[in-house]
């Protein structure tokens, strides 16, 4: 069986695409840097600013019910989740940094949709303040490359 990706550089067209955005509020200095990023690349890799909606939730848990009830509206191509979750004392980090993962990753096979995970899970400040754009970046890159790529595996 051929491997028809393989070898074929990503199709990062955003045009035409319908993106939806969920941002956790939580460290929100973060997460706006992240959706700053994430809005930007959107913006360079073709997608309409009025194809892309975007909402804001308190946290990363809130998160997946918030994907799930974008998903239920069958508009769009692909989600994106923004996020950040910085290790404190306790186990909270890690509840909160699972069942997120778990839920976002959840919506996408659910509803057979690309979700691009950019919550950040970090030990500190430092490793967030580090990565908010480059994975905001990146998860605009992952949902217009996979949006195109479930599109095209999906026709005749």
């Amino acid at each position: 069986m051929k491997n028809a990706n393989k070898g074929d550089a990503a199709n990062l067209d955003g045009r035409g695409l319908r993106i939806g955005i969920v941002q956790a509020r939580f460290n929100e200095d973060i997460t706006d840097a992240l959706a700053k990023a994430c809005l930007g690349e959107l913006e360079q890799l073709g997608v309409a600013a009025e194809d892309i909606d975007h909402l804001s939730v308190p946290g990363a848990l809130e998160v997946p019910i918030a994907l799930q009830a974008l998903a239920e509206r069958n508009r769009y191509h692909a989600l994106i989740a923004l996020g950040c979750i910085i290790r404190g004392e306790t186990y909270h980090f890690e509840l909160v940094a699972n069942e997120s993962g778990a839920g976002v990753s959840r919506i996408a096979l659910d509803y057979r949709m690309p979700v691009a995970n950019a919550i950040l899970t970090t030990e500190n400040l430092e490793q967030a303040l580090a990565r908010q754009t480059d994975k905001g970046r990146d998860a605009a890159r992952v949902a217009v490359e996979m949006a195109r790529l479930i599109g095209s595996a999906n026709r005749p």
